[in-house]
């Protein structure tokens, strides 16, 4: 690591106060590595490390509520935490919209402008981590692997849903986010699956039949209405975007 040209790695730098003074004063580059570490600690993927609000791009003729979920999405930063109560946001949407990005812009930015404690986690992954701790072999604990999930002031939990769903599955998923609902704690979620009950609520036997899953078939109904109390739904709609960068590069 370089040492910083103005406080030679002191963290101090020497200037004049309002009486012509010669004192010492914290260096910008102390904020800068506080920034740099708050960062590392969200766990963010190699990946996502350049998904800001800056960069998320609308192309063109998408769909309106691209340019309104990043509306939203400002607005959230803007307005937290006073503004938002507790309260996190649910970006719904089909794959390559753009949900994990904006969800990652938004975490980013509260990470370094407010100096908020965030993680993000991989809700397949994170399934598949506390499954594999109850391997007697493997020392890590599923309270150790929980831990850093309710300590988290903002989490961000990406494609929620994405696991087959089993009473074990539905069960992590309750304790995840009912604790963090009851601290009152900021979740930012993303899926690809729609908001709507198991089974397809009031749709037909054919509807039902020809349907999509649902995010309550995938998490349950219960879980599904605590989302409603957590989080303040965005809707994305559009093409793939990632399918085009595919074929860009590779086509």
């Amino acid at each position: 690591m370089s040492v910083c040209s103005n406080c030679d790695g002191t963290g101090l730098v020497r200037v004049l106060d309002a009486r012509e003074n010669w004192v010492s004063r914290p260096c910008g580059c102390q904020d800068a590595e506080r920034e740099r570490r708050r960062i590392a600690a969200t766990q963010l993927p190699a990946r996502y490390r350049d998904c800001t609000l800056d960069t998320f791009e609308i192309y063109h003729e998408a769909d309106r509520s691209l340019s309104e979920a990043l509306l939203t999405a400002r607005r959230f930063v803007d307005e937290y935490p006073a503004g938002t109560a507790g309260k996190g946001l649910l970006f719904i949407g089909n794959m390559g919209v753009g949900k994990t990005h904006l969800a990652v812009g938004v975490l980013q930015r509260l990470v370094r402008e407010r100096g908020v404690k965030g993680r993000f986690c991989d809700y397949r992954e994170l399934l598949k981590s506390i499954q594999n701790s109850y391997n007697p072999e493997v020392r890590t604990t599923e309270l150790e692997l929980l831990q850093p999930i309710f300590a988290a002031e903002v989490l961000v939990l990406d494609d929620l849903g994405a696991q087959k769903p089993n009473e074990w599955v539905w069960d992590t998923v309750a304790l995840i986010l009912n604790t963090r609902y009851n601290n009152r704690q900021t979740t930012i979620i993303t899926t690809n699956y729609q908001d709507l009950p198991a089974g397809g609520g009031n749709q037909s036997d054919v509807e039902r039949a020809a349907r999509e899953p649902s995010l309550g078939d995938r998490i349950g109904d219960r879980m599904l209405s605590r989302l409603a109390e957590m989080c303040i739904r965005v809707r994305m709609s559009g093409k793939d975007c990632r399918k085009g960068v595919k074929q860009a590069r590779f086509g």
